[in-house]
């Protein structure tokens, strides 16, 4: 088998884009010896982004790429994301009870020799009525006081608190595809005609309309939901999960701040609805605001209502632009010498944003276990199984946030909680948290999306009850625990002081460098 020289990407926007410059960069793509990359986009096809948000884990990829952060801030209409506040989730507006929860992206609190917070939480060390984001994290109070999570003195990427990013899609396709040339892709401008295949089923060769014949030795597949080389070239099965993640439509609108000062929420706003959930994310200079809903509960005419309704008078003569999601995943993302990315790889919706993580968690692994040799089956097949792995965790976490609802005031939400459309897998964990709290050895790190305190955060912001009567005795740290939750009310206060207002800090990033 020939050694892997050439690598053809097939499709831009941020899932191609950005697999081109974090391979050109780990690859050497500038250098003499390394792998020479190209990638094909067609003028006719735009992207899907409507305007993203992220997991913390895009600072080490915008890191390893070398992205400037107040470049990336600046052209990418960009803003600080602390985490997600979770609205009306647990039960409907109006009715007692706390109307939302925070999933804030900083890890709980522990000092070393400490006690672990989330069990004494749970016994009422922190207080009554005191959420566990709230209690065991700075985090929620920054948030709440529309502060950032970093001083305009931190480095790039660092910062006192955890965060990730708000961005326009396009803007973010356009400063990584700008980025990835500089790092030695080559970028040619055609339409994909055709894909023709070897005796073995591999790929031989992509046809264009405007460039003919382009060969290569690895293909990467970024054609959006379309997979037109992993699905309709390859016949990669898709494993629909719409049995268990009822969405499957968006309605999306672009609405300016009532005022140009506008404070910014550093988190975004996912407000549950009568048939779904809108996301309300503030860029720097205008909020990005859809409508995710199961088309199976609700008609297109009735969730544009609730749409307009939620945004107010600033929706008034803008008409949205509607999204059909076909949620699911490839069983199989690597095929012979063809490996799938982004939207062609799967998509799950957007309640936690898990479409780049997933892009970045796929990029990773073709770079890091690339298979220079040529010998692509045993690479293909440990992506297989972790992509696989991966996608089904996100699918349980997810669903985690629907399944354990209150609500009884729609179809939608009592269907979400019917037991058939719960994973066995997500149903044997809550099992096991009815008697404790979820432990890091319940997860397996390289093929989990998320830390246990992000499930930690939504399983007891759900309200979801777990009894610890049956080992009180191993918790004997309850007063060091309660004075650890009193530090943590006072430095919140201290924090808020110390971080500056959300827009403040965005501003100062928009005229670094100018």
């Amino acid at each position: 088998m020939a050694p892997i020289r050439n690598i053809l990407i097939v499709g831009g926007g941020t899932a191609g884009w950005l697999a081109a410059g974090f391979l050109a960069k780990t690859l050497g793509a500038r250098t003499e010896e390394g792998i020479r990359i190209t990638l094909v986009e067609s003028k006719d096809i735009g992207i899907i982004g409507v305007g993203e948000g992220t997991f913390p884990s895009i600072r080490g990829t915008l890191s390893v790429l070398g992205i400037d952060e107040g470049r990336f801030i600046r052209e990418c209409s960009a803003t600080f994301k602390q985490g997600i506040r979770f609205d009306h989730w647990v039960r409907p507006a109006g009715t007692a009870g706390a109307d939302h929860y925070f999933h804030p992206f900083s890890q709980p609190s522990q000092r070393p020799g400490g006690p672990e917070l989330l069990p004494y939480w749970l016994m009422g060390a922190a207080g009554k009525g005191a959420s566990f984001a709230g209690a065991a994290t700075l985090q929620k109070q920054v948030a709440d006081q529309s502060h950032g999570p970093k001083r305009y003195t931190d480095a790039d990427y660092a910062g006192p608190l955890n965060y990730a990013y708000h961005f326009d899609a396009g803007r973010f396709a356009a400063l990584l595809c700008t980025h990835a040339q500089s790092l030695g892709v080559k970028r040619i401008k055609a339409t994909v005609d055709d894909v023709m295949l070897t005796e073995d089923g591999a790929i031989a060769s992509i046809v264009t309309r405007e460039a003919g014949v382009l060969t290569a030795d690895l293909y990467i597949d970024c054609t959006g939901f379309r997979a037109r080389l992993i699905g309709e070239a390859l016949g990669a099965r898709f494993h629909s999960v719409n049995d268990t993640l009822f969405v499957d439509r968006a309605l999306a609108m672009q609405v300016p701040y009532d005022r140009p000062d506008a404070p910014i929420p550093s988190y975004t706003i996912s407000t549950a609805h009568e048939a779904g959930w809108t996301w309300d994310i503030g860029l720097h200079e205008r909020r990005g605001i859809g409508y995710v809903y199961s088309s199976r509960h609700t008609s297109d005419e009735r969730a544009e209502q609730v749409l307009r309704g939620y945004i107010g008078q600033a929706s008034a003569g803008r008409d949205p632009r509607m999204l059909k999601l076909n949620v699911g995943y490839r069983e199989k993302q690597w095929i012979k010498n063809c490996v799938a990315i982004g939207l062609s790889s799967g998509f799950l919706e957007p309640l936690e944003s898990s479409g780049i993580g997933v892009i970045e968690a796929a990029t990773y692994l073709v770079s890091y276990l690339f298979p220079y040799d040529g010998n692509t089956e045993p690479v293909a097949k440990l992506f297989n199984t972790q992509m696989k792995a991966r996608y089904e965790r996100i699918v349980d976490f997810v669903k985690m946030h629907y399944c354990l609802t209150q609500r009884t005031d729609h179809a939608f939400w009592i269907d979400n909680t019917r037991p058939a459309s719960i994973p066995e897998s997500l149903r044997e964990q809550l099992a096991m948290w009815r008697g404790r709290p979820p432990h890091r050895l319940d997860f397996v790190t390289d093929i989990e999306m998320y830390p246990p305190s992000s499930w930690q955060y939504v399983l007891y912001g759900m309200e979801f009850a777990t009894t610890l009567h049956a080992n009180r005795g191993a918790l004997p740290d309850i007063d060091a625990a309660r004075r650890e939750f009193q530090t943590i009310a006072q430095l919140s206060h201290h924090a808020v002081a110390d971080l500056p207002p959300h827009r403040a800090l965005v501003e100062h990033f928009c005229r670094r460098g100018q």
